[in-house]
Order: structure tokens, then sequence, then C-alpha cells
């Protein structure tokens, strides 16, 4: 059961002002972690600005640089619509003590242009400042305020990944609402660890990391991403230990044999095998004779040896009788390990095949006759070994190659 005290994180967005059915829906295909359910507060909370904009920089028109974004407090001097059905923009032109800019808008509503810039008067206008033919111009500004409202707009303001559909404001606006929710969590890390690294709560990193000081706030160095990003690696592992704790309480068969087969595997190669693999197939087997399922991880280098370790490991469950799978993510992966193993299997007397999704149906029928009775020891294959009606008579251990690529 989840705690209440969570519940604000997993509403929908859609309770959240502007958020309605639409943009609910676009929300959910963006940032939503499960998208066949709708996007939560916790979804929007964990999507960070990649970058600030500082509203509070106001030079002055004539000492605003190319490209820049810039805040300036202007008088509106004229209008010049375009002719009536043209294309032509509408352009608005004001000034201050240090120079004049125009104002462009295309497609425009022209009352709705006259309200928002009354000839003879100031307004505060934030935008990007870009130099044609040496004269200012800004086009379609981010923000026209009377000088009274001026507070509206925030002096430091996060920039979101965005998609097709989704404005700026709208997710801001959300997005200032998410925060407000944030609820006070007790503290999971631990104490020491936590002030050595200079980390916040968790409900304070992530208010930062929306209303940000400035660029340094949401930097890679940050200790509000840090300290998320830490939260998340620490999820990630607790999960994962409490799968294993779960599939250890399931429990799993014994599986010890003499251990002659894999002794022949081992006096067919033509090398020695290192101390370190000899020890992970002591390891291995260990873990095979104990009433729990094992759950391992065979990490080295290219060429280090890990399929002789992995074909170790399987002549051990075989030689009690129960079949193992060795997947591969490609098919020409696949086929090599095939073709490096069929030699060793065939003096040992492994029975080995191949599968992968490019076989016939005939193929495919029969791999699949002789895996149901038991006429297979070892199938070698791609995705293929688990989708569709693959089965095995006795299926005991599974050795998956570059896990990663499976998206393990």
């Amino acid at each position: 059961m989840r705690p209440s005290v969570l519940d604000p994180l997993f509403a929908s967005v859609s309770t959240l002002p502007g958020i309605g059915p639409k943009i609910a829906k676009l929300l959910t295909t963006f940032v939503s972690s499960q998208p066949d359910r709708e996007a939560n507060v916790a979804d929007l909370l964990f999507h960070i600005p990649h970058s600030v904009i500082d509203r509070r920089h106001r030079p002055g028109i004539a000492y605003s640089e190319n490209g820049d974004i810039v805040t300036l407090d202007v008088t509106v001097d004229r209008h010049q619509p375009g002719p009536r059905g043209g294309k032509a923009p509408y352009r608005i032109t004001a000034f201050d003590d240090t120079g004049s800019i125009t104002f462009v808008f295309f497609h425009p509503r022209r009352d709705w242009l006259e309200k928002m810039f009354p000839t003879g008067e100031r307004r505060i206008v934030s935008g990007k400042v870009e130099w044609f033919n040496e004269r200012p111009q800004m086009v379609h500004p981010d923000y026209v305020l009377a000088p009274e409202e001026a507070d509206a707009m925030p002096p430091l303001e996060p920039i979101y990944p965005l998609t097709a559909g989704l404005s700026p404001k709208t997710l801001q606006k959300a997005m200032v609402a998410a925060v407000s929710r944030l609820p006070k969590l007790p503290e999971w890390l631990n104490e020491a660890h936590q002030t050595q690294n200079h980390w916040p709560d968790f409900a304070e990193a992530v208010t930062v990391l929306h209303q940000p000081r400035g660029q340094q706030d949401i930097s890679a160095e940050s200790v509000y991403l840090q300290r998320l990003a830490y939260d998340e690696l620490l999820a990630s592992q607790l999960a994962l230990a409490l799968v294993r704790a779960n599939m250890r309480q399931l429990g799993g068969l014994v599986r010890e044999p003499s251990g002659t087969l894999q002794y022949k595997v081992i006096s067919t190669l033509p090398f020695t095998l290192t101390s370190s693999q000899t020890a992970a197939i002591d390891d291995i087997n260990k873990d095979l004779a104990e009433p729990t399922r094992m759950l391992r991880l065979l990490q080295g280098d290219v060429g280090s040896g890990k399929t002789v370790v992995a074909l170790a490991a399987l002549a051990q469950v075989i030689e009690t009788g129960a079949q193992g799978a060795l997947m591969a993510p490609t098919e020409i992966l696949a086929r090599q390990h095939f073709a490096s193993m069929s030699p060793i299997c065939e003096k040992v007397g492994i029975r080995l095949a191949l599968l992968t999704g490019k076989d016939t149906a005939k193929e495919r029928r029969l791999t699949q006759e002789k895996l149901d009775a038991g006429e297979i020891d070892l199938v070698v294959g791609t995705h293929a070994l688990f989708q569709g009606k693959v089965t095995f008579r006795d299926l005991a251990l599974v050795v998956v190659d570059e896990q990663h690529r499976f998206g393990v």
C-alpha cells in the first residue's frame, strides 16, 4: 500500500490548473513513465528545465546585443499595420532614453495589439532582440505588461523541453501548481552521507530545480540535481533488491551433479582457464546447488572468456537431465555462439540447436518438437526464444548475453 503522504504526487495532471483532457493526453505521451495511465504530478515534477532565462537583463534598446533576451521599459510611439488582406507583418514602434525599437507581429489581431500597446503609454516588454539593417526589432515578444503588472513576469524563468501543442506558459503554470503540492517527506537518505555531499531534502531539491536562481542551479554539478539523481539510483537498486528477495522466497531446484560433464567441457578447451574464470564457475556451481533461484551477473571485457564460463554452467544443469538456453540480442551473435559451441558440444555429447526469428515454420516446428521431447539439451537463439509458443520440457538455466541490449 502506498503511504498517504505520497497521494499528492500521484494525483493526475488533469487536476492542475490549465490542464484539460487534451493537454493531459499530450503530457501523458510526453512525460509519463507509464503511457498506459494518465501522467501524474510526480511525472511533471521530474520533467526538469534545461536552461534559465534572466528577465532581469535590462540594458536599454541601444545596448541590447543581437540574439539576447532582454527586458525593456518603453513608450509606445505608433502602430504600422500592414495592408488589409496582405501578408505584411504588423509593426509597432516604441522608444526609451537610448533609442527606438520595432515590435513585429505576423497574422495579428489589430484590436488586441492596440489594447496591448496603447499609443503614448509605457509598457514592459521582454523577448529576443534581433538587429536587422542596423535597427533593433523584437518578433512576438514573450511578455507585454503595463508597469503596474510588471511583477507578474518572473525575474528568472525556467525553460523546459516541449512537444508540439504544448505552450511554455501552459506548462509553467502547471509546474507552479505542481510544486505547491509537494509534500514534506521523511528523509530516507543516510544522514552522514547526505551531510557529506551537502544535499538538500527532496522537497527543496525539486522546488529549486523548478524555481532556479540561475543556470548553476540546474547544471549537472548542482546539488539539487545530484540529490534527485541519487534518489533515482537508490530507488532502482532497492527495487532490484526486493525483486531478488522475492525470487529467493519462491525457491528453486537443487542442481548438484557430479560435475563430470562440466569437467569434459573444460578439458576440451585448447587453453587453461584463468583463476577468475575458475572462481566464477565455482560461484555459479554453489548457487546451482542451493534451493533458491540464481540471479547472477557475469561481467568481463570482450574476449575475456564469458562464453566459456556460461557453457560450463550450462553443462552443470544439462548433466542433471534439464535443459539450458543462451539468448543473444542479434542473429549474428547467436550464430557466432552456436558456431563456437558446436565443436565442444559435439565432443562432450551436448545436443545443441539454434533458434532465430528467421527460421522457417518447418524448422521451428521440428526444433519445438525436439525441445518438448527433451532431445535438445541446449538451445542458442535470439528474442525468438521467449516469444511466440516456444516451450521446454525442463528449462533449468537461461544465460542472457549482453543483457543491456535487451533492456534488462
